[in-house]
C-alpha cells in the first residue's frame, strides 16, 4: 500500500508538471483602464466595442471612463491608481488638477501608458503629456483625402509590438510627429505624397513602458493588423507576453 500510495504521488507531480508546462502559470488579469474623450473620432463607440471584444479574447480586465471634449472632469478616475496600463484616447480635456493628479501619479510612477491618435493633445491643462510622456511632437496633420500608406519599421520587424502586424492603409489624416523624442524606438512611418512622419513607437518613460500611435479613427477599429497592433501594445507595455483566452 505505501508503495502504492508513493507512486500516485509521484505520478501526480508528474501531471501537475506536465500540465504547468502545456498551460503556463495563470496569471491575474491585466487591469485597462480606458479613458475615453475624442468626439471627433467617436472614441466613446470605438472603445465601447473594443472593450468586450478585447476582454473576450485575452486576459485582461477594462475600466472604460468616459469623458467629453474640454470637459473639466472625468467621473472614476480613480480607477487609475489601481489599474496596471493607463489607456490613452482622448482629446482636448480641460481636467481639473485633482482628477488630472491621478493621471499624473500614474505616469510619475512609471506605469504603463498606451496613447491613441488625440492623446497626443488629450490633456489641454497638461499639453506637455505628449512630449514628456509619449514622446511625441504633434504639430498638427495634414490635410484629408490621402490614403496613408502604414509601413513598418525594418530595424523594428522583431519587436513584440510588431508581431503579427502587416503594411494596411488609413483614410485618416496623417499627423505631424517630425521631432519626436530621440529615444523613441520607431515602429511604424505614415506614408502620403511627398510626406514622411513617425506613427507608431515605443519608448521608456520614468522606467515604464509607453506606446503611441497616431492611428485610432473608427475604420482603424476593424483593421485586424490595427487591432493586433493595439493589443501587443497593450501586454508589452505592462512587460507580459500576449494571452489570449482558450
Amino acid at each position: 500500500m505505501k508503495k502504492l500510495g508513493l507512486g500516485l504521488m509521484i505520478a501526480a507531480l508528474a501531471c501537475t508538471g506536465v500540465c504547468a508546462e502545456e498551460g503556463g502559470p495563470k496569471m491575474p488579469p491585466l487591469k485597462v483602464c480606458m479613458l475615453s474623450g475624442s468626439a471627433e473620432y467617436l472614441s466613446d463607440e470605438s472603445l465601447g466595442e473594443f472593450k468586450p471584444w478585447l476582454e473576450a479574447r485575452y486576459n485582461v480586465a477594462c475600466t472604460l471612463l468616459y469623458g467629453k471634449d474640454s470637459s473639466d472632469s472625468m467621473p472614476g478616475i480613480e480607477a487609475l491608481d489601481a489599474t496596471d496600463v493607463m489607456f490613452v484616447f482622448m482629446r482636448r480635456i480641460k481636467l481639473a488638477p485633482d482628477p488630472l493628479a491621478h493621471v499624473k501619479k500614474h505616469c510619475q510612477a512609471g506605469k504603463p501608458v498606451v496613447g491613441l491618435r488625440t492623446a497626443s493633445h488629450a490633456f489641454q491643462t497638461w499639453l506637455e503629456f505628449d512630449k514628456e510622456v509619449l514622446g511625441g511632437n504633434y504639430v498638427g496633420h495634414y490635410g484629408t483625402g490621402p490614403i496613408t500608406e502604414v509601413t513598418l519599421a525594418e530595424k523594428a520587424r522583431d519587436h513584440p509590438i510588431l508581431a503579427g502586424v502587416k503594411p494596411f492603409t488609413t483614410a485618416y489624416s496623417l499627423y505631424k510627429n517630425t521631432g519626436a523624442a530621440a529615444d523613441i524606438e520607431l515602429l511604424a512611418t505614415g506614408v502620403i505624397p511627398g510626406h514622411t512622419e513617425p506613427l507608431a513607437w515605443a519608448r521608456v518613460h520614468g522606467g515604464g513602458r509607453v506606446f503611441y500611435t497616431s492611428l485610432g479613427g473608427p475604420d482603424d477599429f476593424k483593421n485586424e493588423s490595427f487591432r493586433r497592433l493595439v493589443v501587443n501594445a497593450i501586454f508589452w507595455t505592462a512587460k507580459r507576453s500576449v494571452e489570449a483566452k482558450p
